[in-house]
């Protein structure tokens, strides 16, 4: 959160060329949530996450540790390796399946109220509104 202008700047650069809309992110000291819809016919999230994570590290002076093995391989020790990911799948992918829609959107809405409430679950502040690092003020 230190460099959160150098984090949305990196995520500015790659939205010009690999557009998502992001509908919900929150930006904690150690770890990031968020959920963003790609464009039709348009999956690659882990491309999109490549190229934000390398982005925001060129963006920063080096300060981290480094093992040997990060520094052989010309690794930063900003980020960790691996990421998980969880697909909502829209509509149109259930239309015949008028009960996965409902469970989709019950998913999606989970997955908002997650993102939305994890800087109250980490003790960062009282209200979710009060935190600076999060679409949520979008909502209010």
């Amino acid at each position: 959160v230190d460099h959160i202008d150098e984090f949305r700047d990196a995520v500015r650069k790659v939205r010009k060329v690999r557009p998502f809309y992001i509908d919900a992110w929150v930006l904690l000291p150690e770890h990031t949530h968020c959920i963003w819809t790609l464009p039709e016919e348009d999956s690659d999230y882990s491309g999109r996450w490549r190229e934000i994570k390398k982005a925001f590290s060129k963006s920063l002076p080096m300060f981290e540790y480094r093992s040997k093995t990060r520094i052989k391989r010309n690794k930063r020790g900003v980020w960790q390796r691996r990421f998980w990911e969880h697909t909502i799948r829209n509509e149109q992918d259930y239309q015949r399946h008028w009960e996965h829609t409902i469970r989709n959107e019950q998913d999606y809405q989970r997955h908002m109220d997650y993102i939305h409430f994890n800087p109250v679950k980490h003790c960062l502040v009282q209200s979710v509104k009060d935190y600076r690092c999060s679409q949520m003020k979008r909502y209010f």
